[in-house]
């Protein structure tokens, strides 16, 4: 049994069950946030959070899956509006996923991975994090892992600019928790809508602080149609959602005909680039941090992968630091540490960053046929819970060609 002390900046996702996981196998662990439980139940939405079947796999392996009777996501819908006739669709269907998704709002969730890390023997410091308290964790600790921070701690990390595919925001981002939202029929599921040149509009169940609820996800592109949030109050961000699905969407308008505000910190707007960096940050001490999930991979939302990343990541570095044994975290630990993971999550930020493109035409046939073939649905929708696969079929034109015509039964041309 090691006493080895690991020291995590960050309450979210990835520094909770990565410090719980560490807690199981032997370490000291410390995890540093600036809210209390009480601050967090009590906060604003941070985000959408579905996760799909392997990210909760990794919490059902620490014995975190503490929602057993919260909304399930069964499968996924995928529609795109037909562009020369309003309010019809070009194409539609749906699958169901392999392994349901469930979404819970980090506001319920939170405070519970807390109440978990405690029980289980693990200290909380609460306090703003700089770099004067990063040197002090540092001089103190085996290891430090940074999974959340803004200002001079996050400008620690460098941009990785080979790494990097944008600059600048490429959405305007908009969250609207409701209830009173007509379930579709057959099965729940993820309801994504590409509006092309306009942006991309996606529902599905959740458990929220007032209980089941819906998650309606907004994805404008900069200076278009969808990109009117800033400064509205809770009830005209609800009209505004609504009045987006009235003018582009009005089959999912007329599922929204009756919805209310789950309460009136259930809004979020924002925005931010798509960004890599490197994954080690050396402190004017000379000693070095690991970046861990967001902090280090930042996608867009509109695949639906921040949640599910950072259990991805948090279970990757579990792994690296158990194998590592009782060697010394040195910055070459962290940097391969951050590589094996990047080995994934490459993959995950290729295709979020290819979905915020306009689709190409191989993607759009590929979509396109998926109504017709229930076995492209079914990858497509399996896809969001294992994005390397997408490597394999829908991201490079001549993979997608060869695999269209196997599908349809046909020779592909040369």
């Amino acid at each position: 049994m090691t006493s080895r002390k690991i020291t995590i900046v960050g309450a979210g996702q990835s520094g909770l069950q990565l410090g719980i996981g560490l807690l199981g196998a032997g370490f000291a662990v410390t995890i540093v946030s600036n809210r209390t439980p009480d601050q967090i139940r009590n906060s604003r939405v941070a985000s959408s959070q579905c996760m799909f079947g392997q990210a909760l796999s990794h919490e059902r392996a620490l014995d975190l899956d503490l929602w057993p009777d919260a909304p399930a996501v069964d499968g996924i819908s995928f529609t795109i509006p037909h562009p020369g006739q309003a309010g019809e669709k070009a194409f539609s269907w749906s699958h169901r996923l392999d392994a349901p998704a469930q979404s819970i709002d980090q506001r319920v969730k939170m405070p519970e991975f807390m109440q978990v890390f405690e029980d289980r023997g693990g200290r909380f410091v609460f306090e703003d994090a700089g770099l004067g308290e990063l040197e002090r964790y540092a001089a103190g600790s085996d290891l430090v892992l940074v999974a959340a921070g803004k200002g001079e701690i996050a400008r620690m990390f460098e941009r990785d600019e080979a790494r990097c595919t944008y600059d600048q925001p490429q959405r305007a981002l908009a969250l609207t928790y409701v209830n009173g939202l007509q379930p579709r029929p057959d099965y729940s599921a993820v309801c994504f809508n590409l509006i092309p040149g306009v942006g991309e509009y996606f529902v599905f169940p959740a458990l929220t602080t007032t209980g089941p609820c819906e998650i309606m996800v907004f994805e404008g592109v900069p200076g278009g149609p969808m990109d009117r949030w800033q400064g509205l109050t809770p009830a005209e961000h609800l009209a505004h959602s609504r009045q987006i699905l009235e003018t582009f969407l009005p089959w999912e308008a007329e599922r929204a005909r009756n919805v209310e505000l789950t309460d009136d910190l259930g809004v979020l707007q924002g925005r931010f680039a798509p960004t890599v960096r490197k994954p080690v940050a050396t402190l004017p001490s000379g000693r070095a941090v690991l970046g861990l999930a967001d902090v280090v991979v930042l996608n867009d939302p509109i695949t639906g992968q921040g949640s599910n990343n950072a259990s991805k990541c948090a279970a990757s570095y579990l792994r690296s630091i158990i194998a590592h044994g009782d060697r010394a975290f040195d910055e070459e630990f962290m940097r391969r540490t951050f590589e094996t993971y990047w080995d994934y999550a490459r993959h995950v930020a290729q295709w979020t960053n290819a979905m915020l493109a306009p689709p190409p035409e191989h993607a759009v046939r590929l979509l396109g046929a998926a109504a017709a073939h229930p076995e492209i649905a079914r990858r497509f929708a399996n896809g969001f819970d294992y994005p390397p696969d997408f490597q394999d079929w829908f991201m490079d034109p001549d993979k997608a060609r060869r695999y269209l015509a196997e599908v349809q039964g046909a020779v592909p041309v040369s």
